[in-house]
C-alpha cells in the first residue's frame, strides 16, 4: 500500500515545492494529470494550453531523473477521462494511497473538486502552503481584517516593511514608496527607437511533440502556435530574467504604460508565465532587480516598479481572491449585462487599438498590462460587457492566466465590478488617453477627440455614455469629480446624440 500520493497541478512546477517535503521514494508517489477539462472550461489559447502542458512534461522528466515515482496521465492517453475528480480517482483506486497531498491550489474550482473527490474517495487530503508566495492566505486574511478598506498601497507598504525589501530601516529606499508619478511616459511621435526583443525559446523535441498534440486536439481554440517560444523550464526562466534586468529593466519604469503597433514586448519582462507557472521563483526575480540598481545598471523608478509588482501587487490580488471566493465570481455592480463582441476572439475590428492589441494576443498570447487594463478591458467596461464573459475571455487567452492572478485584475481592476473592494475607482478614459499613450490612433479610421458622427472613437463616445448611465452613483465618488463636472457641461442635445451613438455601437457589436 503507497503511502503519500503527492498531486502536482499544472502551475505548480515548483522544484522546491512543499508538497515534496518528507517525500520517500520507497513509500510515495507523485500524480500528474493532463486533463482536456483544464482546455476547455475556458475556451483556452492554444498557446496557453501548450505552456502548460510542455511545462508539465518537462518536470515530470526532471523529476523522474532525480528518483521520484511519478504516474503521468497524458491528455492523448485513451483511459485518460478528461477530469481532474476522474483521473484522480483512476490513481487512488489503482494505488491505494492512506494519504493524498497537495500545495495550495490557485482556483476555487480545482480546490472544490479535489477535496471532493478525496472525500468520496474516502482518502485524507492534506493542503500544504504555497511557499512561492511571499505572504500566505491566512496573513493576507489578518491584514484584511485589520482594516476598514482594502487598497494595494498600504499592502505593499506593510509588506516591505515585514520583509526589508528596498528598506532602510523603517524608511524606503529614495524615500518614496513608490514612483508612479515617474512611470507614465508615452514615447512621443518619435516611438521608441530599436528595442531589444526579448530571448526567445525554440520548441525541443517535448514542446514540438505538445504543439502536435495540441494542433490535433483542440484545432478551432483561438490564437496561433506558429511563433510559440515561451520559457517551459525553470533554466529557460532563469535566462529570460537576465535577458530583461540587463536589456529592458532600466526603461522599463518610465515606458511600463506606453503602447507601440508592432511592438508586442517593448520593455516589459515576458517573466509573468513563469513565475505563475512557479517556474520563477518571485524571490529571485526581486533580488536581480535590486542587485541591477546596487550596480547601478537600472534606475530606482524602474526597479521599484518592477518589484512592486511581484512584493505588492500579486500578493495583493491572490489575498483578494481568496478573502471574497466563490461569492466574488457573481459580483456585478455596476450591472453589466452585454454580450462580449465576437471579435475579441479574432481581431477583425476597424478600432486600430483593438485590432493591434487583439492581433498581438492571439498570435503570442500576451498583452502587457496597460494593453490589458485601458485597451481590451476599457472597451468592455465602457460597454457594459458583464464581467463573467470578460473573466472568461482573460482567462483564456493569457499565457500566464490563472484563475487567482486573472480574476481580481479582470472584476476589480478593469471592470469594477466588485464595486471597489479592490480598487479604489473605475479605471475609464476616452480615445484621447490611446492617443496620448500610444501611436495607435494615427492609422485609424476614428478621430479620438471626437464622440459623435461616423468618424467618432468609439472609446470617446461610449466614455461619456458610461458617465451618463452611472452618473449617479458617482457623482460623489471623490476620484471621478472632474470627469463628472465635464459630463454636466454637455447639453441635453449632446447627450442625447451620444446615448444614441451608443445604442448603434452595441447593436453593432452584437451582430459583429
Amino acid at each position: 500500500m503507497m503511502r503519500n500520493l503527492v498531486l502536482i497541478l499544472g502551475d505548480q512546477l515548483d522544484r522546491r515545492s512543499a508538497a515534496l517535503d518528507g517525500f520517500d521514494p520507497a513509500h510515495d508517489a507523485v500524480w500528474m494529470a493532463e486533463v482536456a477539462e483544464e482546455a476547455t472550461h475556458v475556451w483556452s489559447h492554444k498557446a496557453r494550453i501548450a505552456i502548460f502542458l510542455s511545462a508539465m512534461r518537462h518536470y515530470r522528466d526532471w523529476l523522474r531523473r532525480q528518483g521520484y515515482t511519478v504516474h503521468y496521465h497524458a491528455l492523448d492517453d485513451p483511459a485518460n477521462g478528461g477530469s481532474f475528480a476522474s483521473e484522480l480517482k483512476r490513481a487512488v483506486r489503482q494505488h491505494q494511497p492512506q494519504k493524498l497531498i497537495v500545495v495550495e491550489p490557485g482556483e476555487w474550482r480545482v480546490l472544490q473538486s479535489l477535496e471532493q473527490t478525496a472525500h468520496q474517495l474516502g482518502v485524507p487530503l492534506e493542503i500544504r502552503t504555497d511557499r512561492h508566495f511571499l505572504s500566505t492566505i491566512d496573513e493576507f486574511k489578518r491584514h484584511a481584517a485589520a482594516r476598514k478598506q482594502l487598497r494595494l498601497e498600504y499592502f505593499y507598504r506593510e509588506m516591505r516593511q515585514r520583509t526589508g525589501i528596498m528598506m532602510d530601516g523603517k524608511r524606503p529606499w529614495g524615500g518614496a514608496w513608490n514612483y508612479d508619478a515617474e512611470n507614465r511616459q508615452a514615447f512621443g511621435k518619435q516611438g521608441p527607437g530599436l528595442v531589444p526583443q526579448p530571448i526567445s525559446f525554440a520548441p525541443d523535441a517535448i514542446t514540438q511533440e505538445v504543439i502536435r498534440l495540441v494542433e490535433t486536439r483542440f484545432p478551432n481554440h483561438p490564437g496561433s502556435l506558429s511563433a510559440f517560444d515561451w520559457a517551459v523550464t525553470p533554466e529557460q526562466a532563469e535566462q529570460a530574467l537576465d535577458d530583461f534586468i540587463e536589456n529592458r529593466l532600466p526603461l522599463f519604469g518610465p515606458y511600463q504604460d506606453a503602447m507601440w503597433a508592432g511592438e508586442p514586448y517593448l520593455y516589459h519582462s515576458r517573466l509573468s508565465s513563469a513565475i505563475n507557472l512557479k517556474l520563477l521563483d518571485p524571490r529571485v526575480a526581486i533580488e536581480r532587480a535590486i542587485d541591477a540598481y546596487r550596480q547601478k545598471h537600472a534606475p530606482l523608478p524602474s526597479v521599484e516598479g518592477f518589484v512592486r509588482q511581484l512584493v505588492g501587487w500579486r500578493e495583493y490580488i491572490r489575498g483578494v481572491y481568496w478573502l471574497y471566493m466563490p461569492a466574488y465570481l457573481e459580483s456585478n455592480a455596476l450591472n453589466a449585462q452585454a454580450n462580449l463582441p465576437d471579435f475579441y476572439w479574432t481581431g477583425a475590428t476597424d478600432m486600430n487599438c483593438l485590432r493591434e492589441t487583439i492581433g498581438q494576443t492571439l498570435k503570442h498570447g500576451f498583452a502587457h498590462h496597460i494593453q490589458r487594463l485601458m485597451i481590451t478591458g476599457l472597451y468592455a467596461l465602457l460597454l457594459g460587457v458583464h464581467p463573467k464573459q470578460v473573466h472568461a475571455w482573460y482567462l483564456a487567452i493569457y499565457v500566464d492566466a490563472v484563475e487567482w492572478v486573472e480574476l481580481p485584475n479582470v472584476y476589480g481592476m478593469s471592470q469594477f465590478a466588485d464595486g471597489g473592494l479592490m480598487a479604489s475607482k473605475p479605471y475609464i478614459a476616452s480615445g484621447k488617453y490611446i492617443q496620448r499613450m500610444s501611436n495607435y490612433c494615427a492609422s485609424c479610421r476614428y478621430q479620438p477627440e471626437k464622440s459623435v458622427g461616423a468618424d467618432a472613437c468609439p472609446f470617446t463616445t461610449l466614455y461619456w455614455d458610461f458617465l451618463m448611465r452611472h452618473e449617479a452613483a458617482l457623482e460623489n465618488h471623490p476620484r471621478l469629480g472632474q470627469q463628472i463636472r465635464n459630463l454636466r457641461r454637455l447639453s441635453a442635445a449632446d447627450r442625447q446624440a451620444i446615448r444614441a451613438q451608443a445604442e448603434s455601437l452595441r447593436r453593432q457589436d452584437v451582430n459583429s
